[in-house]
């Protein structure tokens, strides 16, 4: 599927439409409705006023008020309708360990989760999505924001890859795409990120002692976070479509709106 999808963005370079993404029965994702992005804070004018040429009306923010107050604010247009719809447990050691990595802070208080390693803390994160009553009614607002915008709408998280990237499967999922349409997309963070991630790893080794082996783990969307989240749903609900009805609680009358809003 390739480049082209990103919006082009210097200080966002992980922000992307999902149209044209192919789903069930030959039709595609309509173009210029619902776009994937990471944070918004290092935008620069022009990337501003490509956000602004989009015509968003609606812009979901998936992070924690934590993780907003120590983060440059988003950048934005004239126009869109913010929603903060946190997807995070403060409370969760998981959560605090990665956080922790993520910051450069002292691991001591996290020996076991340590010993473990970050890789395992990520599909631990991953499962929660799914299993977790917080995370299910989160995501269940946010596809209900998406099916209910009055336009362009724009989603996103802190790297844009982990909760951007999970409701972006449980969207196209619900569209019909297949699981490999849903991977290609999951995967392609990694390859517009590469250059910021190769950087951000050398900083962070260099001024906060944070191993890249650790690091690494926590910046990549790895193909197995994501199998592990399919793989939790699929023990629990058995399909995604039994997931969206039943652990998302969304109708299928919601489920129909939602594809004849984004679908062409």
């Amino acid at each position: 599927m390739g480049i082209p999808r990103t919006l082009g963005l210097n200080g966002a370079p992980n922000a992307r439409d999902l149209g044209g993404l192919p789903v069930a029965d030959g039709r595609t994702v309509r173009p210029g409705l619902v776009f994937r992005a990471q944070a918004l804070g290092r935008l620069s004018d022009d990337d501003v006023a490509v956000l602004a040429s989009l015509g968003l009306t609606d812009l979901l923010d998936l992070r924690h008020g934590s993780e907003i107050e120590l983060a440059p604010p988003d950048r934005l247009p004239a126009g869109p309708q913010v929603a903060h719809i946190p997807i995070f447990d403060p409370a969760h050691p998981v959560f605090t360990y990665v956080s922790a990595v993520l910051l450069g802070h002292d691991l001591s208080r996290y020996a076991q989760l340590a010993v473990e390693g970050t890789p395992s803390a990520m599909l631990t994160v991953y499962r929660w999505f799914v299993s977790a009553p917080a995370a299910r009614a989160a995501f269940a607002t946010a596809l209900r924001r998406i099916t209910a915008a009055t336009g362009p709408l724009l989603y996103h998280c802190s790297a844009g890859k982990d909760r951007t990237g999970w409701l972006s499967a449980l969207l196209l999922g619900a569209l019909g795409a297949d699981r490999t349409t849903i991977t290609d997309d999951y995967l392609l963070t990694n390859e517009v990120t590469a250059e910021a991630m190769a950087k951000l790893l050398a900083v962070m080794d260099t001024r906060k002692g944070v191993p890249p082996d650790v690091l690494r783990p926590v910046l990549d969307a790895a193909p197995e976070y994501l199998d592990a989240a399919f793989e939790r749903l699929e023990s629990e609900y058995g399909t995604l479509d039994r997931y969206l009805r039943e652990g998302l609680g969304l109708g299928a009358d919601e489920l129909a709106a939602l594809r004849r809003r984004l679908l062409d």
